[in-house]
């Protein structure tokens, strides 16, 4: 079986140099790397990770925890990761919590008790912080992801939730729109409630008072939003356009719009923080807030690894990226 000594010898370089490229734990010219990597590739060199991690006291894996990683915009997160992960060396293990905290709670246990030398975690509503505290008191470095702000410590990534919604529903005031109805869904989901602060902020901006009739709360899942945005469409006075703060609760008005007959521009406006992939493919094609998925979760990965590496500043790091707004023809514009 090959040894270390053996990639050294091939590639010319010291035994501490082929530690470094295979580890990462310190900067090689990349010409120098590339040599080892071809000689490790030649004399058929595998590590033995596990003896590694043991003498170490680290696994080169870190665990990342999201609701749903089937929803577009996690999915994107959780590539974003992965691609940073994979980079630096550690492999990713994915653990869902289901938008439930109790659920949410099993999986970090069972992270945690896979040693993974860290965690990133897009909190569900409703958890109260505490086994995310006593994670990073025992030493294992969290990171926050999506969900942030509301008071929570810790190193945290996001996007601008609160002004680009503003700006969405104040260009539906621009078109002449006053009655407009807002899908939020679970208003204690910490972006979902900052959307939800930057549509009342728009209307009161424009002198219109935010009617509680047009908001649509709850779970924000896709049926139920139907069957809550009928009941608003199909009344005397149906909101002149829809705002919505996922693509789940797009997706919910959206059918809901169809089963009474409506179109879209025609009979309602829309648009969508978050939207669908490929809208430009959808008709007709829908106004989107889009956000930086992938820059999310690799902005994460990369605060975590300044973390575990302790290279990171005194105090908590907090990251907004910032969204796309693109408008088509779904709320009124011009193709």
């Amino acid at each position: 079986m090959a040894t270390i000594v053996d990639v050294a010898e091939r590639a010319g370089v010291s035994i501490s140099t082929v530690s470094h490229v295979v580890n990462g734990t310190r900067r090689v010219a990349e010409k120098t790397r590339q040599r080892v990597l071809a000689a490790i590739e030649e004399v058929g060199y595998r590590q033995d990770t596990l003896a590694r991690s043991l003498r170490r006291s680290r696994t080169d894996s870190v665990g990342l925890v999201v609701s749903d990683p089937g929803q577009p915009t996690f999915a994107d997160m959780v590539r974003g990761v992965e691609h940073e992960a994979t980079q630096a060396g550690y492999t990713l293990l994915l653990a869902t919590s289901g938008e439930d905290p109790a659920h949410e709670a099993r999986s970090l246990h069972v992270l945690t008790a896979r040693r993974v030398d860290g965690l990133i975690v897009a909190p569900v509503a409703h958890s109260d912080g505490r086994e995310t505290d006593a994670i990073r008191e025992a030493g294992t470095p969290v990171v926050f992801m999506d969900r942030i702000g509301s008071g929570r410590s810790g190193d945290q990534v996001g996007v601008e939730n609160t002004r680009p919604m503003r700006e969405l529903v104040g260009h539906l005031i621009e078109h002449g729109h006053r009655r407009i109805a807002l899908a939020a869904g679970d208003l204690a989901v910490s972006t979902i409630a900052e959307r939800h602060l930057g549509y009342t902020t728009a209307l009161r901006d424009a002198g219109v008072e935010p009617d509680p009739a047009l908001l649509i709360t709850g779970s924000g899942l896709a049926a139920e939003t139907r069957a809550a945005a009928a009941v608003l469409l199909g009344g005397e006075r149906r909101p002149e356009a829809f705002v919505c703060a996922s693509t789940e609760t797009a997706a919910g008005v959206l059918a809901a719009a169809a089963d009474l007959g409506l179109r879209v521009p025609d009979d309602l406006r829309l648009a969508v923080f978050d939207g669908f992939p490929h809208a430009d493919l959808f008709e007709p094609r829908i106004t989107t807030v889009r956000q930086p998925a992938f820059d999310i979760g690799a902005t994460a990965m990369r605060l975590l690894l300044r973390r575990m590496n302790e290279d990171a500043p005194d105090g908590d790091e907090v990251v907004r990226l910032e969204p796309t707004i693109t408008y088509r023809t779904s709320c009124g514009c011009a193709d």
